[in-house]
This record gives C-alpha cells, structure tokens and sequence, in this order.
C-alpha cells in the first residue's frame, strides 16, 4: 500500500497520507515519500498543495514514529532530520501548502500542519503537542514557530500539557484560519485552493518568500543558543527520554523520575 496519495486537479495537487495501520506515524519512509511528492509537484508547476489525511482516516496523523527516534544520546530533533527536512519543504515550496484537517494531529504532525501557510479544519479536528509526554525537549525552531502562531501563552499550555486544544479553540488562538462543517470541508478548502491559482503565481511566491524572512527576523545570541543546546542535551541524554519512548511502546503510562 503506497504511503501517500496523489493527485492533480488543474493547477492543484493533493498530497493524501495513507499509513492508516499506524494511524498516519511519520516515519522516516513516509517522511521522504511525502518530500518527493512535493518535489514532483514543484517540477510539475502546480500552485497550490493540499495537505491532508486520506478519506476514512480517524486520525489525520499521530505525530513522529516513535521507532526512528534515537536512544544513543543524539538529539531527536537535529537539523538533518526528515521531519525538519519536511517542515523545510513545505516552507519552501513556492505556492502556498493548505492544510486540511478533520481528525487529531499530534505531535510533529502539529508542528507539520502548523508549519503550512493555511489551515482549514472541521470539529472532529483536534491538535496536540505531546514531546513532554515522551521526554523530549522541543528544539528552539519550532517552539519560536509555535509562538508565532498561537502566541506565548497558548504555546507554555499546549507544551506543558501536552492535551489537545479542539477546533474552537485552535480557531480562536489563529491554529485555524477557518473552521467549517465537517461536509463542507473538502468543497470549502478546494474552493479556497482554485481562488488562489487564478492570481499570480509569481507575486505570490514572492510574499510567500518574503513573510519566512520576515518570520526569522529574531536572532539569539551566542550565550543564549549555548544555554538552549545545554538543556535540550541533558533532556534526550537523561533517563525521562528513554521512559518515555519505552513507555509509549509499552502503552503505558510513563514514571517520569527526573528534575
């Protein structure tokens, strides 16, 4: 069964994710299946990418395959990771990636549908950030990315609960650009996707381009990323880390004994 689903509609292609015996997990596979869709569709000129699960799904994605993730005391979440690679791609692509969500995001998942340039959701959509469910210490770039989207204080919630913030709510915090009903979500997200091929493809990477630069305008100083660098490490290198994923495999809860 292939991964992912494609398909082209004049000047719009659909990427569908397709793992529904793991509910959508971003493995390291499916990761670079759904980079070499976006590659294909860039090659092929498309404007616009709707981004979603494939019909039927219950869970739009259960966020990053736990089986890929290190237990040698490297970072989870380093720069040259396929999901990173992944939230680059879509940053980059040069027409805008709409998100289409009508079940549970979790995890890296999240921070993929949060990563794209719109998202539309129905109220079965809910969306969680769970890295501290697992012991993971979240890297710099995406929780500077959460707080640009949902702002400081929603972000601390999502982060330090690590419970799912439903579509209202996610409407309100601007998680969501639009919250329809549930059978009129495809209609309505395709609508928006043909609105937007009938302008300039050109002016439109261009803003595109320019809003990513302006969003990465804040800098860190030296002291400041070492001292980012220094807690994440004492994270996925401690004992929480590894009780995390050995008690997400074991599907129980886990006893989290560091401080």
């Amino acid at each position: 069964m292939a991964l992912v689903l494609t398909e082209v509609d004049g000047a719009v292609g659909t990427i569908a994710l397709n793992r529904p015996e793991k509910a959508n997990c971003l493995s390291n596979e499916f990761l670079a299946e759904i980079i070499s869709a976006f590659d294909d569709f860039e090659g092929r000129r498309l404007r616009v990418v709707v981004l979603r699960a494939a019909r039927g799904m219950k869970v739009w994605s259960a966020g990053h395959d736990i089986s890929d993730l290190p237990l040698d005391g490297s970072d989870p979440l380093e720069y040259k990771i396929p999901l990173e690679d992944l939230l680059r791609r879509v940053q980059a692509y040069p027409g805008p990636v709409i998100a289409m969500v009508g079940a549970g995001v979790w995890g890296g998942a999240c921070d993929l549908v949060s990563t794209c340039d719109i998202v539309i959701g129905s109220e079965g959509a809910t969306f969680a950030m769970t890295p501290a469910k697992l012991g993971i210490a979240y890297n710099p770039s995406g929780l500077t990315h959460f707080l640009g989207v949902v702002g400081l204080h929603k972000a601390k919630e999502m982060f330090f609960t690590a419970q799912p913030v439903t579509a209202q709510d996610a409407l309100r915090v601007g998680l969501l650009n639009h919250l329809v009903p549930a059978d009129e979500l495809e209609a309505f997200t395709y609508g928006m996707a043909a609105t937007i091929t009938r302008n300039s493809p050109v002016a439109i990477r261009a803003i595109k381009e320019q809003f990513r630069l302006l969003t990465r305008g804040h800098t860190l100083a030296a002291e400041t990323f070492e001292r980012v660098q220094s807690l994440r490490r004492a994270a996925y290198q401690g004992e929480d880390y590894r009780e995390g994923l050995h008690a997400f495999a074991e599907k129980r809860p886990p006893d989290f004994t560091g401080w």
